[in-house]
């Protein structure tokens, strides 16, 4: 990964991004695609488009990832000043106890603690914790107190951003989902520079987490003919992991591509025929049922848009300390580049009944 890209990348992971607060996170987005791209754009609600146009007779096509992350909210502040949080997307209370989380408030950043009753003084039961077991210590000395400082509704991250723990394995907060949005980007770098016919948009949706809200949004307004959904998909390759739910995706083993429900089997295809020519080694993984991506909102924006799903493989999601191997990223941005590169190729990416 040359510097300028993994600046780009470290910069995303940086940058608080919780769903339905996105704006500042697209703002690194946009800049760096704006180098490369013919046009950039966001629509009212914080989908970022950046396009490279191409042959008037060629299909369109959209890499995408999405920008948002999990999080908290405001939700109350008691009047001992303890801020209750609530839940942005599918944050996880079992790994926020005893965490240092921002409050994004208007006037600037207020650092908080997650509180956790001292294990000499606690008798656990085994059960775990819910969200609304939660309080956040911001050092305030009664309700009135917090209140000028944070008010409802701000959103809350947890405050660690990345480590690099070798050359190439990367841990750290939001990776779910700014690997996606980094390879959308760089995918669009690699469509630009191969000198690619079809126009190809990158696109960081907003509030995925929270029902794919922007990939329906931007998806009916682009009207494409085939759409490649990047998100992050689980490693099972450690100890402990449910054997019950074990697949074949492994960290370090490159891009993992989904067959089956959403996933268009004429595109699924096609980006496998780009993968092999491109001499990228995929995994397979199965989905039965639906992808719980950007995927599922893409392909019926608009009456039925051919859409796959390339994952990047992910240990710990949904945690503080996510981890991927950046070569899985690189060869992600690569096929993305590839399937741009070879799609004028297909007049149509409709299956034959």
């Amino acid at each position: 990964m040359d510097s300028q890209a993994r600046d780009f990348l470290t910069d995303l992971l940086e940058t608080p991004s919780p769903a339905g607060y996105e704006t500042r996170g697209q703002r690194v987005w946009l800049e760096y695609v704006a180098e490369f791209a013919d046009d950039v754009w966001t629509d009212d609600y914080g989908n970022a488009v950046a396009v490279s146009e191409g042959a008037a007779d060629a299909p369109s096509v959209v890499l995408t990832g999405h920008a948002d992350e999990i999080g908290f909210i405001v939700r109350a502040i008691d009047d001992d000043g303890f801020v209750r949080p609530g839940r942005i997307g599918g944050a996880d209370a079992t790994v926020s106890r005893g965490q240092h989380v921002t409050i994004h408030a208007a006037d600037g950043p207020v650092e908080g603690v997650v509180g956790q009753t001292a294990i000499h003084l606690r008798d656990d039961d085994g059960d775990e914790p819910d969200v609304s077991d939660l309080w956040i210590d911001v050092g305030a000395s009664d309700g009135d107190a917090a209140r000028e400082r944070v008010e409802v509704g701000d959103p809350i991250t947890i405050s660690s951003t990345y480590s690099w723990l070798t050359d190439d394995r990367l841990a750290g907060r939001g990776i779910d989902n700014r690997v996606g949005t980094w390879t959308a980007a760089e995918g669009l770098r690699r469509a630009v520079d191969a000198d690619a016919e079809a126009t190809v948009y990158a696109v960081s949706t907003v509030q995925e987490e929270v029902g794919r809200r922007g990939a329906e949004m931007i998806g009916f307004e682009l009207d494409p003919d085939a759409v490649v959904a990047v998100d992050v998909t689980h490693a099972l390759d450690y100890p402990t992991a449910p054997g019950e739910k074990r697949s074949d995706v492994s960290v370090g083993d490159g891009p993992v591509v989904a067959r089956g429900s959403t996933n268009h089997p004429v595109l699924c295809q096609a980006v496998r025929e780009a993968a092999a020519d491109a001499d990228i080694d995929v995994q397979l993984e199965a989905s039965g049922v639906g992808t719980g991506t950007d995927a599922d909102a893409f392909y019926t924006a608009r009456g039925g848009v051919p859409s796959q799903v390339v994952s990047v493989p992910n240990r710990y999601m949904h945690t503080p300390v996510e981890l991927v191997d950046v070569s899985d990223l690189e060869e992600v941005a690569a096929l993305l580049g590839a399937f741009a590169a070879e799609a004028a190729a297909y007049d149509s990416f409709a299956v034959d009944v």
